[in-house]
């Protein structure tokens, strides 16, 4: 066994490390991932769980909801461990300010010297990374397209949350916590790895090309050279002045060979519409009709289980937008039961990392 998952419900940090490092006693992890609760102190549970487990790296981010094996929590932190003979080498970089980019190159040059390679050269079917990113910060998608022009290798993740308070994220790594930062962690496993992305939407024929934006604030001020919200309206044939009630049923999304990159709408402003993600002037995005959640989760798992000869892992980010969904539709346990008997952790996210940044979407490291 090369992972072992654990959680805890105490409510004070250092308690709830200890309850971790108790749970994974005679394991002795490599690295250690976790996701926690916003309602614990950054400072503290980044250093807790350092001492917890002082012989590893440990990473992690604050969350809107937490995902362990058969469960969805709240008010919690779960964790995983890895040994060295599943995670093979990796190094961990912190981006203190993931508004200037300079510190990514400086994080891509220490991942250079440390592997004896560029980034840019390695073999995507041997490297992967982890991105955990504020949440707050409205970067995540500058971010992940340096990332992309500095790479060859895939990186999967998800913003950090706060549990809807929309005040401060965090992020931590080796006994520090980050705001307006991101944490990446570079892998080279010694086991086959894979991906699952799935985002229980299917695109209708509707088009909506974005004529006038204002990306840094992710506002769409005109669709189809038509006020925002009107041209929103006339595609899903809602009065304007109930389109909010279609957002989390009727988001739209950038297809690609028939596979959607959500772009999930926020509020409305006026006539104009902002997002939980970047639309870029120019962009043809399809307008997106919700289907079944637990079904299409259900048979990306399944299906991946087909494709590899086991899976020993997976660390799921879970749009929080899904996870509210879930909530209203009654359907928690039936999401948690898809992972009862793999071991699992993940979190409710401030949106998703996968060749960019995503809304509404589950996007899963799975390790064999």
């Amino acid at each position: 066994m090369n992972i072992i998952t654990a959680h805890s419900i105490e409510t004070d940090p250092k308690k709830a490390a200890r309850h971790l490092q108790t749970q994974m006693e005679g394991f002795n992890p490599s690295v250690v991932i976790y996701f926690a609760s916003s309602h614990y102190d950054p400072d503290i549970i980044s250093r807790s769980m350092q001492q917890a487990f002082p012989k590893a790296d440990t990473f992690g981010c604050s969350t809107a909801g937490e995902i362990i094996s058969g469960q969805m929590l709240k008010n919690s932190i779960v964790a995983m461990g890895m040994k060295a003979d599943l995670i093979g080498e990796m190094n961990l970089q912190v981006v203190p300010d993931i508004r200037t980019m300079n510190h990514v190159d400086k994080a891509f040059k220490k991942f250079k010297n440390y592997f004896s390679t560029d980034p840019s050269n390695m073999d995507l079917n041997e490297y992967v990374g982890i991105i955990l990113a504020d949440g707050l910060s409205k970067s995540e998608e500058n971010l992940m397209d340096y990332i992309g022009e500095r790479s060859n290798i895939i990186f999967i993740g998800g913003s950090s949350g706060d549990d809807l308070k929309f005040n401060q994220t965090w992020v931590y790594a080796n006994g520090k916590s980050y705001t307006n930062a991101a944490v990446l962690a570079l892998f080279k496993p010694k086991v086959d790895f894979s991906f699952i992305k799935t985002q229980s939407f299917k695109p209708c024929p509707s088009t909506l090309v974005a004529t006038k934006v204002n990306p840094e604030e992710r506002k769409v001020i005109e669709f189809n050279s038509q006020p925002a919200r009107v041209a929103y309206a006339e595609a899903i044939g809602a009065p304007v002045d109930q389109i909010e009630n279609y957002f989390m049923s009727n988001p739209v999304g950038l297809v690609i060979d028939d596979e959607p990159f959500v772009r999930s709408p926020q509020r409305i402003e006026g006539d104009e519409m902002y997002f939980y993600c970047n639309v870029m002037e120019g962009m043809a995005l399809n307008l997106l009709e919700a289907s079944d959640i637990i079904q299409d989760t259900r048979e990306a798992v399944e299906n991946k289980r087909k494709e590899l000869p086991r899976i020993s892992g997976i660390i799921n980010f879970n749009c929080i937008l899904r996870t509210l969904e879930l909530e209203k539709k009654g359907m928690t346990d039936a999401y948690a039961d898809i992972f009862t008997d793999i071991p699992t952790i993940g979190f409710s996210t401030y949106g998703e990392a996968f060749l960019g940044h995503i809304n509404q979407t589950a996007t899963m490291l799975v390790f064999s």
